[in-house]
């Protein structure tokens, strides 16, 4: 049995997931980053790790076959299918705080650490400081010299990426919030998010 969710431009959700279910994300209309967050909900201190993830995988890179990781060193999901090969696994999630550091738009700028943490608190009853998530389709170039440049994502309207998880997870996703520059194609659109046990 399959259960969709459409999640709008600039907004989050989350949902409980168990172990062996298998998570399509779907970018409906193109160049959408979706960041991908999860904990265990038996213990919220263990979570989906970025860094330990890189650690594991020994690359910045990962793609169909390799696996995410929580900060326990626990595989968490692995990616199965993936239709598109360029994801992040640096940037942590916009918050307000960024847009003005940015573009001086912070005031009132829907923001995707808002959004995973109030999916969070609604079901766990906290939320966090700041998250790294997995960001889904979105295109970092790591230059030469060392430099970091957000290009714009290579996803094509009803690419996806679909990973299998490996314990039970509350995972949490968010429609990137970003319009000012070309991390979402200088547009923000809604995701797709398919769960099949």
């Amino acid at each position: 049995m399959a259960e969709e969710y459409m999640i709008e431009a600039q907004s989050g959700a989350a949902v409980l997931v168990k172990s062996g279910s298998k998570i399509e994300i779907i970018d409906v209309e193109g160049q959408q980053v979706v960041d991908f967050f999860a904990v265990n909900p038996t213990d919220p201190k263990e979570y989906l790790s970025a860094g330990v993830t890189i650690d594991c995988n020994e690359s910045l890179k990962v793609s169909t076959g390799d696996c995410l990781y929580t900060n326990q060193y626990k595989k968490m999901f692995t990616i199965v299918e993936d239709d598109v090969k360029e994801h992040d696994l640096l940037h942590p999630c916009c918050r307000p705080e960024m847009y003005d550091f940015f573009y001086d738009t912070g005031k009132n700028h829907p923001s995707c650490l808002a959004n995973i943490n109030r999916s969070l608190m609604d079901v766990l009853g906290h939320q966090r400081d700041e998250i790294t998530p997995f960001n889904i389709f979105m295109y970092t170039k790591i230059l030469p010299n060392g430099k970091l440049s957000v290009e714009t994502p290579l996803s094509k309207a009803g690419d996806k990426i679909v990973l299998v998880a490996e314990m039970d997870v509350l995972l949490a996703v968010a429609a990137c919030s970003v319009s000012e520059s070309s991390c979402n194609g200088g547009e923000c659109t809604p995701i797709k998010l398919v769960i099949e046990e």
